[in-house]
């Protein structure tokens, strides 16, 4: 399945000077990173870089080598190309915890992620953290990775802007957490990932509204996006990856 356009958004946000989200599109190995760090200044942001390069350097050595050696994780119920993209994820998390450890507390950092690997039409979608995933197809919106966070502890979905500090990510405990799903891509078919300086001040409905929309292009839909969220009192960084198939 071809990839028809995409478009990728990062920003600090109305009120923060530095920027501890990413993204990556790797269009040549079919591999898309969304990044929410979190550490502070100079340490969450470092730390995505570093667990970015990381993950992009271990997959594309064994991703589509059915030969590889997959030394950390492996499961029949996922392709070669997830299997490989589970590898470099919990590679990177060790190297940062190895890193962590030598570290006072103040000086650690660490980062939320969604992974996509494609191999024809299949994505494989890993998440680990606070960002959220979703499949626009005909016209209705599903989510394909919900963020791991306190959302389910609150009373009410209004205060989940409130809730979103992550459960599981890089560098957080001795083991990385992370959910993996594989999902099957039709003609016209939207992946959008977002970080929660996005989706937490939005529904379902409300970023279905947007992607319905035909006359904006990629880039504005998404602007639109972070635009409604900081109306809402956002002040957090921003990040969207929308893959247009």
């Amino acid at each position: 399945m071809k990839l028809k356009s995409y478009s990728a958004h990062t920003h600090q946000g109305p009120h923060l000077q530095i920027n501890e989200d990413d993204v990556e599109i790797d269009l040549i190995n079919q591999l898309y990173l969304i990044f929410d760090g979190f550490g502070g200044s100079a340490i969450g942001d470092a730390c995505v870089q570093e667990i970015k390069q990381t993950i992009k350097t271990f997959y594309t050595k064994i991703g589509g080598d059915p030969d590889a050696t997959l030394p950390f994780f492996f499961s029949h119920k996922y392709l070669l190309e997830g299997n490989a993209l589970i590898n470099a994820m919990v590679y990177a998390h060790e190297q940062l915890k190895n890193k962590n450890i030598k570290l006072e507390m103040n000086e650690r950092g660490g980062a939320s992620c969604i992974a996509v690997s494609q191999s024809e039409n299949i994505l494989t979608v890993v998440g680990t953290g606070n960002c959220a995933g979703f499949l626009y197809r005909n016209g209705h919106i599903s989510e394909v990775m919900g963020p791991d966070n306190m959302e389910l502890l609150g009373q009410d979905e209004y205060l989940k802007h409130f809730l979103s500090l992550p459960m599981s990510g890089f560098g957080l405990f001795d083991d990385l957490h992370f959910k993996a799903s594989e999902v099957r891509i039709k003609e016209d078919d939207i992946l959008i990932l977002l970080t929660d300086g996005v989706y937490s001040r939005l529904s379902p409905d409300e970023i279905k509204f947007i992607l319905d929309r035909k006359r904006p292009s990629d880039g504005q839909k998404v602007k639109e996006l972070f635009s409604l969220a900081n109306s809402r009192g956002n002040m957090d960084n921003q990040s969207t990856i929308l893959l247009q198939y």
